[in-house]
């Protein structure tokens, strides 16, 4: 999608500038930062008020704003964006873009852009046929800039042909399009595990740990940022996906785990298995809630089926996989013995023994060992820039 993208929207004198309202939604319900610029003549075709309702932004038409004193900067606007869109692109503005004019804010603002500008143009059939709308469109092409080309279909002076804007719907898709087509994991598919597991003992009572989900989670959402289609099995957590490339299945036990992981595995190019998996299981569950009636109780308990090593004997040349290690003591041998044992390409340590590591905060401070032995070691971030760490690592990895 477009999240965090910051787009700079212009919008021309033309009667598609009704148009720009469902674009400023579209954008901003992808996850983009919208800021609209408008012409004067834009001004009488859509207000002000309706696209800075629905960007969030006050709306920018001037260079001076006398009624509060504040001077908008041409120049912090074409760096602030991610992506310049002109939408509806009028003849007017084509020409003036083309021939370096620059006597509003919008044609000043894109000279000043650095990023990506792209411009869908909204005319009369023959203004579009025009020659000299031609070559201003040529022109631009030849900078660098991306024509979004307009459709054909009843125009506002009755005619029929091409001219008409583009629809919102086909110019957010092209913008989503030209960003995943950026994305270092655009179409990789990714399985995360994350969170604890409950062994059930009776209906009300498990065997547990403290895992909270949120460095799982994390690297789930860092990961669909970079483009991946990521599969997240979570135990049970309170932490919520965001990112529509996550599809997420909910677990409790670590039968249900192992199950849910078997089922994806052979599809996924890469895992990042960072779920705190239970050890061990009760032999015997009981059906009815176990009363309080002896000072002491026993539990037969059972290991577990080891998921990680379980992949790492079923993986396939290429497959990328990646394990956690949450260690007390001997921390490092216990992860490079990890490592080796489950046919790891990478496992990442952390020790319950360095200051904000560990489960439930919000940071975590990580050592990662490759294949090679090759240690990296991290200060304390927060888990959202781990999270980052660990994706770049393996992005390289995959490479």
């Amino acid at each position: 999608m477009l999240n965090g993208k910051k787009i700079v929207l212009g919008v021309c004198g033309s009667i598609a500038a009704y148009k720009a309202a469902t674009l400023v939604r579209l954008l901003v319900k992808a996850g983009a930062e919208v800021q609209v610029i408008m012409t004067a003549d834009a001004v009488s075709f859509i207000t002000p008020l309706t696209l800075s309702t629905l960007s969030k932004k006050p709306v920018l038409v001037n260079y001076f704003e006398p009624t509060t004193g504040v001077w908008n900067n041409h120049v912090e606007l074409g760096l602030w964006a991610d992506m310049f869109l002109i939408a509806p692109a009028s003849a007017n503005t084509l020409a003036k873009m083309a021939n370096g004019q620059c006597d509003n804010l919008l044609t000043a603002a894109y000279l000043s852009a650095k990023c990506p500008v792209y411009f869908a143009p909204a005319m009369d059939l023959d203004m579009w046929r025009h020659p000299a709308t031609l070559n201003n469109v040529q022109r631009l092409q030849s900078y660098g800039n991306i024509l979004i080309q307009p459709g054909t279909g009843e125009l506002a002076s009755g005619l029929h042909g091409e001219g008409r804007m583009a629809e919102p719907e086909e110019i957010v898709d092209l913008l989503i399009s030209a960003v995943n087509d950026t994305f270092p994991l655009k179409g990789k598919k990714i399985m995360v595990t994350a969170g604890p597991t409950h062994e059930a003992i009776d209906p009300v009572r498990f065997i547990g740990n403290h895992s909270s989900g949120k460095m799982g989670f994390a690297i789930a959402e860092e990961l669909a940022k970079q483009g991946a289609t990521v599969t997240l099995i979570s135990g049970p957590s309170a932490q919520a996906v965001n990112h529509p490339g996550i599809t997420r299945i909910d677990v409790t036990s670590a039968a249900e785990m192992l199950d849910a992981c078997l089922t994806n595995f052979e599809t996924v190019d890469a895992c990042v298995m960072s779920a705190a998996v239970a050890d061990y299981t009760p032999v015997e569950v009981a059906t009815q809630k176990i009363k309080k009636q002896t000072d002491s109780f026993n539990i037969e308990l059972k290991k577990t089926t080891d998921i990680l090593r379980t992949l790492g004997e079923r993986k396939s040349p290429g497959q990328v996989l990646i394990g956690f290690a949450l260690e007390t003591q001997n921390e490092e041998q216990n992860a490079v013995d990890k490592l080796r044992k489950k046919n790891l390409d990478l496992i990442i340590l952390n020790s319950l023994n360095d200051a904000g590591a560990g489960f439930a905060l919000d940071t975590n401070k990580i050592t990662m060992i490759d294949k090679d032995l090759v240690y990296t070691t991290f200060d304390i971030k927060s888990k959202t820039e781990v999270a980052a760490d660990i994706c770049r690592e393996l992005i390289k990895l995959m490479a």
